[in-house]
C-alpha cells in the first residue's frame, strides 16, 4: 500500500484582478505527507497557507499543478477525496441555526454514521471540548472561541484518513488547547494523517513530525524540528536572571541586533545567530555586569528559526 497520504505537485494558484497585478497566492508548491503523520504548514499572514489548505481540500480550483489526497485527484475526483477528510478552515464551518449537539449529529451523518452510535458519539465529543452544558444552544449565539470549539469537536466525531485544521486552537483557553493537542496526537498514534495550520509556533514545535514552512506562495525551509535546527546552527537563545537588572543592558544586546530580545522583570532572554564560542563569551561579559541567579543556554526555537528565516526571505530546502 502507498504510504503518502497527500501529494502536491508543483501547485499554482493565480488571483487575477483588472486593477491590480496577479497575485501568486500559492507558486509551484510540490511536498508529499506520509500517512500517520502530523504535518504543520506554517508562515506569516498572506503567505499562501489557506489558500492552499483549500486547494487541498477541493474547495478551490488550482490554477496549475496537480493534488491527490490517497491517491484521489482534488479536481478529478472530489468526492472520493470528501469522502475521506474532515476540514475546519478559518471561516466559520458550524451551522449558526443549528444547536451544538445538531452540529455533531448532522456531520456525523454526512460520513454515514446515525442511530444511537452517533448519539453516543456525540455525548463523549462534547463532554471532551466542555460543550454538554451548551449542547441545546444554538452555535449563533456562542461566543467566537465557543463556535470554533465546536467546529474541532466535529472533526471527532468521525474517522476519516485525513484531517485538515487552520488555525485550530484560535479562541481556546490554555487548559483545552492543551487537552486538544493530546487528542491531537491519540488521533495520530490510531494512523490518523493531520495537516495543520498555525500562527502559534510552540504548537507546532510540541505535535509536527514534519514541517514546512512557506512565505509568498513558495517553500521557504521543510524538516522534522531536528533539521530545521540543523539548518539554523548558530542561532542561540540566551536566558538570564540578575538579581538586579544591569543599567542600560537593552541597549548593549541591541547592537548585536539580535533575532528575539525580551526583558521580564530581571530575567533577559535574546536569540542571536552567533558561533558557540562568541554566545559564551557574551554570557561572561554580561555575568561581570551584576549578580546573576540563573542561566540557560540553548539551541533555537522554531520561533526563532521562523523569525530568522522570514528575515532572509528565502533559505536553502532541505
Amino acid at each position: 500500500m502507498d504510504d503518502t497520504a497527500l501529494e502536491v505537485q508543483e501547485l499554482l494558484k493565480v488571483y487575477e484582478s483588472r486593477r491590480r497585478p496577479p497575485v501568486r497566492a500559492v507558486d509551484g508548491m510540490s511536498f508529499s505527507v506520509r500517512r500517520g503523520e502530523i504535518f504543520g504548514l506554517l508562515g506569516p499572514n498572506g503567505a499562501g497557507k489557506t489558500t492552499l489548505l483549500k486547494i487541498v481540500t477541493t474547495l478551490l480550483r488550482p490554477t496549475s499543478g496537480r493534488a491527490r489526497v490517497l491517491g484521489f485527484d482534488v479536481v478529478a475526483q472530489p468526492l472520493e477525496v470528501r469522502r475521506r477528510i474532515s476540514v475546519v478552515v478559518q471561516e466559520s464551518a458550524a451551522e449558526m441555526f443549528l444547536t451544538v449537539r445538531d452540529n455533531l449529529l448532522t456531520f456525523a451523518r454526512f460520513h454515514g454514521l446515525r442511530g444511537p452510535e452517533a448519539g453516543r458519539r456525540a455525548e463523549a465529543v462534547m463532554e471532551r471540548f466542555r460543550l454538554t452544558p451548551e449542547a441545546a444552544r444554538k452555535v449563533q449565539d456562542l461566543s467566537g472561541g465557543y463556535r470554533r470549539r465546536v467546529q474541532v469537536a466535529k472533526m471527532f466525531m468521525v474517522d476519516t484518513p485525513l484531517m485538515f485544521l487552520d488555525e485550530f486552537s484560535t479562541g481556546m483557553d490554555p487548559i483545552l488547547k492543551r487537552a486538544v493537542l493530546g487528542y491531537l496526537r491519540e488521533e495520530a498514534a490510531r494512523g490518523r494523517t493531520i495537516v495543520l495550520t498555525t500562527q502559534v509556533l510552540s504548537e507546532a514545535e510540541e505535535l509536527c513530525d514534519d514541517i514546512l514552512i512557506m512565505n509568498r506562495g513558495r517553500e521557504v525551509a521543510r524538516g522534522d524540528l531536528h533539521a530545521l535546527k540543523l539548518l539554523h546552527r548558530g542561532l542561540y537563545e540566551v536566558a538570564m536572571t540578575f538579581e538586579q537588572l544591569p543599567v542600560s543592558i537593552e541597549t548593549e544586546l541591541g547592537r548585536l541586533h539580535p533575532v528575539r530580545m525580551s526583558i521580564d522583570q530581571n530575567t533577559v532572554e535574546v536569540a542571536l545567530k552567533a558561533d558557540e564560542a562568541r554566545v559564551l563569551e557574551l554570557v561572561s561579559e554580561l555575568a561581570r555586569k551584576g549578580h546573576v541567579l540563573k542561566v540557560e543556554v540553548s539551541g533555537a526555537s522554531l520561533e526563532d528559526i521562523f523569525i530568522e528565516l522570514m528575515k532572509e526571505g528565502e533559505a536553502p530546502r532541505l
